[in-house]
């Protein structure tokens, strides 16, 4: 019987006090963690952090040192790769050079033991090639498509066997960026198509961020995050996660009053500034050393002689670079109470009011809600 969650949801993968060590090197430590059936995971985190150790646990590829995996309920320690019900698409794709699309996709089935009949196999590669958008394709060699169809191949081949889960270990790292967002896209509705858990590693927050109904943020072998998309960016718990996702202005201080709603920090130039703690941050007392996070497009920026209504504060500055980048435009101001200060105005924005050129005189500002208190980590 699959592992269920408290509120009944099925859990599809779950880890248990895992730990993975190399000799000495500690990769993943003492990691529990659970991913429902028919979500869409993703294990964020940079390069040596043990996301890909942790994929590679749920393959097969390696067994943990401590602690125990599951796959739909049932422990798959010391069971090999090919026995579990779960398949994996790699970064460079592995596709056979000498097989035709069809040979490739179908590959899987004909290893199995009994092997489907021919027709059969036709059969389901016809319906994945069709899946994957790519019907009418399969007399065509790997070397005759395009990255993006190269792609689809290695997730049809890794579709076609009816994987309980299906593991993506960075996938899109080799398409350039248009073509990766494209298959962001058909990822996302193609998991969504077949509703199979699918689990992603990258280091790519975007890719993360755009996908993923709940990522698990890693650094040195341990989880410090997870959550939805929202809740990390929005109530980040420390300052490393406010950090990895997206852009943020960070004011290092010391924290000077706690009351029940807010936490006011003195910032280092002697600024203080009160803002709130994301839920599930460690307790901040007076006297700890904390940093205020502020994103970016949360900042309003205006001329010199204008002011914001309902902001809580309003800073002179000097603009030192902007950076137009289509959908917004990307700022560096200079202040002398905060040093530099990135800000993201929306080209909606910028068509209504004006935009703003290096050397400019002008005024940012925030709301209040804009400010998080955050443990300086």
């Amino acid at each position: 019987m699959p592992n269920q969650s408290s509120d009944s949801r099925e859990i599809d993968i779950e880890f248990r006090e895992v730990t993975k060590r190399y000799d000495e090197v500690v990769a993943v430590d003492d990691v529990s963690l659970t991913v429902e059936r028919g979500s869409f995971f993703s294990f964020l985190g940079p390069s040596g952090c043990g996301k890909t150790t942790s994929l590679r646990l749920i393959a097969g590829f390696e067994q943990p040192t401590e602690g125990d995996v599951f796959i739909g309920g049932a422990s798959v320690v010391g069971i090999p790769p090919h026995k579990r019900p779960v398949n994996m698409v790699f970064q460079q794709y592995a596709l056979f050079p000498h097989m035709d699309v069809s040979e490739n996709i179908g590959y899987g089935l004909r290893q199995r033991d009994p092997k489907p009949t021919t027709q059969e196999i036709a059969k389901r590669v016809d319906e994945t090639l069709e899946m994957v958008r790519l019907s009418g394709y399969g007399k065509r060699r790997a070397w005759e498509l395009s990255g993006g169809q190269q792609q689809r191949v290695a997730l049809a081949r890794a579709l076609i066997n009816r994987p309980t889960c299906l593991l993506l270990d960075e996938p899109l790292a080799a398409l350039d960026r248009k073509l990766r967002r494209e298959m962001q896209i058909e990822l996302q509705t193609l998991q969504r198509e077949v509703g199979i858990t699918f689990i992603l590693v990258t280091h790519d927050q975007e890719e993360a961020l755009s996908m993923s109904d709940r990522i698990c943020i890693m650094r040195e072998g341990q989880i410090i995050q997870s959550g939805s998309p929202r809740e990390l960016y929005d109530e980040p718990v420390n300052r490393y996660v406010a950090d990895f996702v997206g852009k943020t202005n960070f004011f290092t201080g010391e924290v000077i009053d706690v009351s029940d709603l807010n936490i006011t920090v003195k910032s280092e130039s002697g600024q203080a500034f009160v803002g709130t703690q994301p839920k599930g941050a460690p307790t901040l007392t007076n006297g700890s050393k904390a940093c205020v996070a502020v994103r970016p497009e949360m900042i309003s920026i205006a001329s010199a002689a204008e002011t914001i209504n309902g902001t809580s504060v309003a800073i002179p500055g000097r603009v030192m670079n902007r950076i137009f980048l289509g959908e917004h435009s990307e700022y560096l101001i200079a202040t002398e109470e905060y040093g530099d200060v990135l800000v993201l105005s929306p080209k909606s924005i910028e068509s209504i009011n004006r935009s703003y050129a290096p050397g400019d005189n002008i005024s940012i500002s925030w709301r209040p809600e804009a400010v998080l208190v955050l443990g300086d980590t």
